[in-house]
Formats: C-alpha cells, sequence, structure tokens
C-alpha cells in the first residue's frame, strides 16, 4: 500500500492504471468504510481510499477542528485493503481560495441541506475535484448518508462524468445503530441509547408495510417519541428513493437526523411496498 499527499504524484501513479475504484472518506475509519473497500476489490484492480476533511462542507461552530484525524491508525486498518490512499493538506486540495462550486437542485437545501446550510456545495465541490483527480471508473459511497449518495449520483448524470456509483450498505453495531466517526463524540449513556433511533426508524417501516399511508402522522409520532426521550429532533421524513420527493413512489425511504448531546445522529431505512 502507497501513500500520497500530492495531486501530481498521484497522478503518476494512476496514470498507467486501467480499472480504477475509489472510496473516498473524511478518515477516522470504521467498518463501515472497511467493508466499502472490501466490496470496492470486485469491481476493480487498483482500489485507491482518499483521506481529507474537507473544510468546505462544515459550517460556522461545526466540529472541522475536532473532527478526529487518525492517519497512521486508518493507514494501518487499510493494509491489505486498498493500494493507494491519498492523503492531502487542505493547501493542495484547495492551492487557492475556492470560489468556484458546484450548483445544486433544490434538494440540497432540504432534509440535511435545511439543518446545515452550504453542507451540500462543499461535499459536491470536493467529490467532483476528487473525481477529477482520481479518474476511477468506479466509486463507492455509503447508504447512511443517503441524501449525500442521491446528490452525487445527480452529479456524475447530469455532468456526464465516466464514473459507476455504487452504494454501500449502511453497517450497524449490534444494537442498529449506524456506525459513524461521529459516535465516539457519545458519552456512555448517550450511546446506550443511540439504538433508539434505528429502533423508531424500524417502527415506522413496519406501519408502512402493514398499509399506514398517513405520512405526517407516521413522521409526527417518531419526532414525538425521539424528543420524549430527550433527542432533539432535525427531521423525520418519508421519501421517494428515486428522487427523495414527498410522494409518487412504491418505493420509500425513511430519513432521520437528530442529536444526542452535542452529537448528530444521521439514519436512513428504505422500504419497499405497493401503494393500497
Amino acid at each position: 500500500m502507497q501513500l500520497i499527499t500530492r495531486v501530481s504524484e498521484l497522478r503518476g501513479r494512476l496514470g498507467d492504471e486501467r480499472s480504477i475504484v475509489f472510496v473516498p472518506t473524511m478518515g477516522n475509519l470504521h467498518e463501515g468504510h472497511l467493508q466499502l473497500m472490501r466490496e470496492g476489490r470486485e469491481y476493480g484492480d487498483c482500489v485507491v481510499a482518499s483521506i481529507f476533511v474537507n473544510p468546505l462542507q462544515f459550517g460556522p461552530g461545526e466540529d472541522f477542528e475536532q473532527y478526529p484525524r487518525t492517519l497512521d491508525a486508518d493507514c494501518a486498518k487499510l493494509q491489505g485493503l486498498a493500494d493507494v490512499v491519498f492523503a492531502p493538506a487542505v493547501s493542495e486540495m484547495y492551492p487557492v481560495q475556492q470560489t468556484i462550486f458546484v450548483e445544486l437542485p433544490p434538494i440540497a437545501s432540504d432534509l440535511c441541506g435545511a439543518a446545515r446550510p452550504g453542507h451540500f456545495r462543499g461535499m459536491a465541490t470536493v467529490v467532483l475535484k476528487l473525481l477529477n483527480i482520481v479518474q476511477p471508473q468506479v466509486a463507492l459511497f455509503g447508504k447512511k448518508d443517503y441524501q449525500q449518495l442521491h446528490l452525487i449520483r445527480q452529479l456524475v448524470l447530469q455532468l456526464n462524468l465516466p464514473v459507476k456509483i455504487i452504494g454501500g450498505e449502511t453497517v450497524r453495531a449490534h444494537d442498529g445503530l449506524a456506525l459513524s466517526s461521529r459516535n465516539q463524540y457519545l458519552s456512555g449513556a448517550e450511546r446506550a441509547e443511540a439504538g433508539f433511533l434505528y429502533q423508531t426508524l424500524q417502527v415506522m417501516k413496519q406501519s408502512l408495510l402493514q398499509g399506514a399511508r398517513d405520512f405526517e402522522r407516521l413522521q409526527q409520532q417518531a419526532g414525538s417519541a425521539l424528543a420524549d426521550r430527550g433527542w432533539l429532533v432535525d427531521y423525520v421524513a418519508i421519501r421517494n428513493q428515486s428522487d427523495l420527493q414527498p410522494t409518487g413512489s412504491q418505493q420509500w425511504v425513511i430519513l432521520a437526523a437528530a442529536r444526542l448531546g452535542k452529537t448528530r445522529l444521521l439514519d436512513n431505512v428504505e422500504v419497499d411496498c405497493v401503494i393500497q
């Protein structure tokens, strides 16, 4: 495995590769990231992982400075899984002030976009830069960040990028909590409570499968159940899997974001159901 920090060196290393698979991360790797790496090997000969905490997708007062940076431990975990690790400095990714950004559709201002203005613009801009630098044939992103995955698919489709986007299934702890680098912010008591978010989404899924169609009521009930246990709820929403709009589908995804203490947790559950 080779660690590379410069764009020019990476391009030189990958210049002769004809089957590149890319897994972008912000580091502090957990089993969810590693599962994407393992899956990536099925799609190509050269697996590239990036480790970059992107300042453009953090808003004022968010945890950019505190976000855990564990490069040595991450590289140890990637031995045998990645052929190349690209870990650039901020100055390497943004050698001049970034004044050109990706303009996104209205859905980017909904759900997580409403709670984190500008987040998806920063995310999409760095993903476009990384795809241009690595030039993979396949790239993998986790389904836990469902709205992000949707926007990346639209980015690739609408800008005619020659890369196939694969969504990796969410990896969970024993109590259903979706694995995330931010889970380590949770206190012991908060970690014991954190699985309730997934449990709440599962209750909603079963209601939909059993024929419930009052989406607003289901969303309100779930939000109240979380709030009653001390969660600060950003949203609980039932949307179409295909476009994240609220109506007109037989395939839904239940999305939620809520805070326990200072930690914002994100999760979703897909529901395939025929409308009665």
